[in-house]
């Protein structure tokens, strides 16, 4: 890698806005984001976060301004290069977690090839096979999602999101519906994920904590300007950009819970 890859973020958005006819979500956006980078994205409910991470997964475009993928603009449509995972389970329902994991790779060899048999077909099982495997849930291959544990059901997710090998992944939520017993094992189980494969990682939460607790980075997305008659005239920003596990965190840490509990009242 050379010094100027290195120094190129994966994401950048110069000055993005979102509208929706008069409607403002997000306005004056100017982010950048480097490779490995795991950033956690707190906000009310409506700020935007929401709207961001669907421009980054390709599924909306912004109104103005430019979102970049290494320098690049990014498609306007999902691509390989990007993973997600929902609050609610993404899977499908009438498949085994073995065929959840194989049907991707399957349409797009069939895409390509034609139907897939023999010796393709066992490739692609072993493939799949070996990513239940590293999140542990080889012994639930051929289970139906109704049949596994809400974490099960979302390590199955996961799984689904990477198997083709994302360098970005994008987490809606993803643990907001778990009990906290499963919700702290899967921390770790993401947090070891992260780590091993180099990922660069957007999660939404709306757990305070768990923002603090994971990745590198934490945003906040608030509105800088507000106009009680016109709500909808102003959007959304990233106002708190907290690196994480760095010293003089606390301070800034503070005002944020300070800022919010006074808003709570």
């Amino acid at each position: 890698m050379d010094n100027n890859t290195a120094l190129q973020p994966i994401i950048e958005a110069k000055n993005v806005w979102k509208e929706y006819g008069d409607h403002v979500v997000l306005e004056r956006l100017n982010i950048r984001v480097m490779q490995g980078e795991f950033v956690s994205i707190l906000g009310t409910s409506g700020c935007g976060k929401s709207t961001f991470l669907n421009m980054l997964l390709g599924t909306q475009s912004p109104s103005r301004g430019e979102l970049l993928l290494d320098g690049k603009p990014l498609n306007s449509e999902p691509g390989p290069e990007r993973g997600i995972v929902f609050q609610k389970y993404s899977v499908f329902p009438h498949m085994t977690a073995l065929q959840n994991i194989m049907v991707a790779d399957e349409f797009e060899a069939s895409r390509l090839l034609g139907k897939v048999w023999g010796s393709g077909k066992t490739a692609l099982k072993d493939k799949a096979m070996d990513q239940l495997d590293k999140l542990g849930l080889a012994h639930a291959a051929n289970r139906f999602p109704s049949e596994m544990s809400g974490g099960m059901q979302q390590r199955l997710a996961i799984a689904q999101a990477l198997m083709k090998k994302p360098r970005i992944l994008l987490l809606d939520e993803p643990f907001g519906a778990l009990d906290p017993g499963i919700r702290k094992d899967m921390h770790v189980l993401i947090n070891q994920i992260w780590q091993e494969q180099n990922l660069t990682i957007f999660m939404i939460t709306h757990d305070l904590q768990e923002g603090f607790k994971l990745g590198s980075r934490l945003w906040v997305f608030d509105k800088p300007r507000y106009d009680p008659q016109e709500p909808e005239r102003y959007g959304s920003q990233v106002t708190f950009d907290i690196p994480l596990n760095t010293p003089g965190q606390e301070a800034l840490i503070a005002d944020l819970q300070a800022k919010q509990q006074k808003e709570v009242a």
